[in-house]
């Protein structure tokens, strides 16, 4: 039987939990324990590429932007800079882990990591729309001031400390720049890190690479990359070991199959929230409608566990 080619997309917990500070030592933990978790795939004879949230890290990235430039008058990094900064940095902390980890089981397999950029549409309708919150909270003085000096678009917060926030679009991940020689790589039996926080959004304008200020979801850039590369398996780790039915209320329910038609259904139905788990639901029923065997929603310390884990098919 011929090797089976599955991409892994880290959520954030991956490297940082919710109620941690996002210390270095911190996230060397959170990594060498995720790697570890993902090692079985190799023993189980797949081909792997691994992709990674940054949402903490990209969000660390623009408060010390701020810090500079109101402190030392440093001039601001844009958001396409910071996202290929934390692909950097993330994936230096998640190969390293890895190597540790492989070496552990006398595995020999080599391990890349990409700096990865992903096209999008500039008319995306997103870009009519921001809706993806980062960097710090301003008061609406400062929120005004900013939004008159570098055209930022701001919306109030609400939680728990009210003030404004910058909002940036999320515009829909339409081709990974990378694709061959991640394919390439994958063939040879190189294992990737790729594709890191969505990838860098960048989009084409008479053959050229042109920079835009937005955020791509990670899991929809994580599909897409697995079905550019011919991937067979998908694989979503989050903080819970399953898909749930109203999470977070009495009539909670795991659900460890789901046919893309009821996946849908459910979706219309408000039964995944938005801000959590529908993004990784929709990217699931992305990969398994263009051409991917299977895809798995699960927590990252459950994946060696096959009796874990939400398996989204095309049909029962």
């Amino acid at each position: 039987m011929g090797k089976k080619l599955a991409v892994i997309a880290l959520g954030g917990n991956a490297l940082q939990r919710s109620n941690e500070k996002g210390t270095i030592e911190e996230q060397i933990r959170n990594t060498e324990a995720t790697m570890e978790n993902v090692v079985w795939l190799l023993e189980e004879g797949y081909d792997l590429v691994i992709s990674h949230g940054n949402g903490p890290q990209v969000g660390t990235i623009l408060l010390q932007n701020d810090a500079g430039e109101a402190i030392y008058n440093l001039p601001q990094m844009p958001i396409d800079v910071a996202v290929a900064q934390t692909q950097g940095s993330i994936a230096y902390l998640l190969e390293k882990a890895f190597r540790n980890n492989i070496a552990k089981k006398d595995i020999n397999k080599e391990i890349v990591s990409l700096v990865t950029m992903v096209e999008v549409d500039k008319n995306d309708s997103a870009f009519n729309n921001p809706t993806k919150r980062v960097g710090k909270i301003y008061t609406k003085e400062e929120a005004d001031k900013l939004s008159k000096e570098k055209g930022w678009v701001f919306k109030e917060e609400k939680k728990e400390i009210s003030g404004w926030r910058r909002v940036v679009p999320s515009p829909k991940p339409l081709d990974i720049l990378n694709k061959e020689t991640i394919k390439q790589l994958t063939d040879a039996g190189i294992i990737v890190i790729a594709s890191g926080g969505g990838g860098i959004p960048v989009y084409m304008e008479n053959g050229q690479i042109k920079p835009v200020e937005a955020v791509i979801d990670k899991d929809l850039a994580s599909s897409l990359m697995a079905n550019l590369i011919g991937a067979e398996e998908l694989y979503i780790l989050t903080d819970v070991p399953y898909v749930y039915l109203d999470y977070g209320t009495e009539n909670q329910k795991a659900l460890e199959h789901l046919d893309v038609a009821d996946a849908k259904r459910y979706l219309e139905e408000g039964k995944f929230g938005e801000g959590s788990m529908a993004p990784k639901v929709r990217a699931a029923i992305q990969f398994v409608e263009n051409g991917g065997k299977k895809a798995v929603i699960t927590e990252s310390t459950k994946l060696y566990d096959k009796k874990y884990g939400t398996k989204i098919t095309l049909n029962y």
